[in-house]
């Protein structure tokens, strides 16, 4: 479906100039106007003329928007959310989408319009290339909440609350090879996930570069986020690869079922083969052996996001970026290499 991004690429304008044309704004060349009127034209757009629809109104409705809706992880976070919500006096309304869909703005903005918002958390996302521009038609405030890029503060027509990824799974593999290891393979979730996978794949790449450890690809496998996909990716992995000592999962879930696969084959998990998670469920704390893991402050990631929404909504703060710490929680699981 034809986008404002996309009539602004074959117009060869940007977006905000596209936005003006549609509003009919006066300081726009006739030239480029009639441009970009026959190209809306060509592409059957239908402008979203909501700009004004999309200004605050007389509803208690907040709307979180997830990517993932079945992310164990994201569903922790969400309880937090509506509780603070309701407390605050308001009432959520839920949307979610999924993997396959990359127009994350053009889902903001229906939502907005439709729900009669006045405001908006999104959990999840692929938010990488956005700029100020984008969010020129969403006239409430929106907070990206645990997305794939950390925001700098030029960035001032949206907030952002979320960690490190890059950095959280740095430290783990550094750990992990300051334990002796080396053969550290990873798995992720999804192929071309361009998300926090992408992160968390380029801290591990990295760590393992910087301590002149080469990355062997048949190391990298896809646990699809499940437990029984990384249950089977573990143990293709292993049936071809018996001198992987540690593991690298990018969600605690598929940590687990790299736990069951390792277990299964007679292998000890912390002995023969370390692990480490990623988010710091309560899974990988009352899993045996208990799972060492990042822990992501998933409560306060989300008493954050709603605090920070209720004061843009009243016009008490402006636009933030706020990056919390992520906490290596060292555990059974994972374990010094005997020499």
């Amino acid at each position: 479906m034809t986008n404002i991004r996309d009539i602004a690429k074959i117009a060869g304008v940007g977006v905000s100039t596209v936005s003006r044309v549609i509003n009919n704004h006066p300081d726009v060349k006739e030239k480029t106007r009639e441009r970009v009127l026959e190209i809306i034209k060509e592409n059957n757009y239908i402008p979203n003329n909501s700009a004004r629809n999309l200004k605050k109104n007389n509803t208690n409705n907040i709307g979180v928007l997830i990517k993932g809706v079945f992310n164990p992880f994201f569903s922790e976070i969400l309880d937090v959310i509506s509780k603070e919500i309701s407390k605050a006096g308001y009432s959520m309304i839920l949307e979610h989408h999924d993997y396959l869909s990359d127009d994350e703005i053009s889902n903001v903005i229906s939502m907005v319009k439709e729900k009669r918002l006045q405001g908006i958390i999104c959990l999840g996302g692929n938010f990488t290339n956005i700029e100020n521009e984008d969010f020129e038609n969403i006239e409430v405030p929106v907070i990206l909440t645990s997305v794939n890029h950390k925001y700098r503060k030029e960035c001032k027509k949206f907030s952002s609350v979320c960690i490190d990824n890059d950095e959280a799974a740095y430290s783990a593999i550094k750990y992990l090879i300051e334990g002796g290891h080396k053969n550290i393979a990873i798995i992720l979730g999804e192929e071309n996930d361009h998300g926090i996978g992408y992160l968390r794949e380029r801290g591990y790449l990295r760590a393992l570069a910087d301590n002149n450890i080469s990355f062997n690809e048949k190391y990298r496998i896809l646990g699809h986020y499940d437990y029984n996909g990384a249950y089977e990716a573990m143990n293709n992995l292993l049936d071809n690869n018996n001198n992987i000592t540690a593991i690298f999962a990018i969600s605690d879930i598929m940590a687990v079922g790299c736990a069951k696969a390792i277990t299964d084959r007679g292998l000890r998990i912390g002995k023969d083969i370390s692990i480490i998670g990623f988010d710091g469920m309560d899974i990988s704390k009352f899993y045996t052996p208990s799972i060492t893991t990042v822990i992501q402050p998933k409560s306060n990631m989300a008493k954050i996001s709603v605090d920070l929404l209720l004061k843009l909504i009243n016009k008490k703060t402006e636009n933030k970026h706020i990056l919390l710490q992520t906490e290596l929680v060292k555990r059974e699981s994972s374990n010094y290499l005997k020499k």
